[in-house]
């Protein structure tokens, strides 16, 4: 008889670094994001992902409802992924810990509340914001920014690590 192919026998093909990044982006988009809507919900902030992504172009009753809420939670995921491949472009090789990471989450506070503010005529500018609105949404996107930052660093940290060893074992 010949060799059996069972599947516990099956090698999985790793997921590149690019691929990783990518799901890493997709998933902190979408944990951060539903923090977002537990946070207007709760109202801790005056807005919620819906409010940005939904609500800006349409007025539409169930943009207001959860299924609004989580169209728009998966949306910003889709669209997380572009901010994880901006991170992976520019901060993959940081060193330095959480700090690039969470420097970045507030660049990226700052472009999307006041940079792109005009794309969403529905908020306020961010000097019309209430404090609470603010300080949750600032500590939400320092969280996102640590979460996608310092995955993918730290992703990019131990494959070198691998690379470097196997390097120095073929030698």
């Amino acid at each position: 008889m010949g060799k059996q192919h069972l599947e516990q026998n099956k090698q999985e093909k790793p997921v590149s670094f690019f691929g990783r990044a990518l799901f890493t982006g997709f998933i902190g988009g979408v944990i951060w994001s539903f923090f977002g809507a537990v946070a207007s919900y709760f109202n801790f902030a005056s807005v919620s992902p819906a409010t940005f992504i939904l609500r800006s172009w349409l007025d539409a009753d169930w943009t207001g409802g959860w299924r609004g809420e989580l169209l728009s939670i998966f949306i910003i995921g889709l669209l997380s992924i572009l901010t994880a491949v901006i991170f992976y472009g520019l901060g993959k090789n940081m060193d330095g810990g959480i700090w690039p990471s969470a420097i970045f989450g507030l660049a990226l506070w700052f472009v999307i509340f006041y940079l792109f503010q005009p794309i969403f005529p529905n908020i306020p500018h961010m000097t019309e914001l209430n404090s609470n609105t603010v300080v949750t949404t600032i500590c939400l996107y320092l969280l996102y920014g640590t979460f996608i930052g310092y995955s993918i660093a730290y992703n990019y940290q131990d494959i070198q690590k691998a690379d470097g060893n196997n390097y120095s074992k073929n030698r």
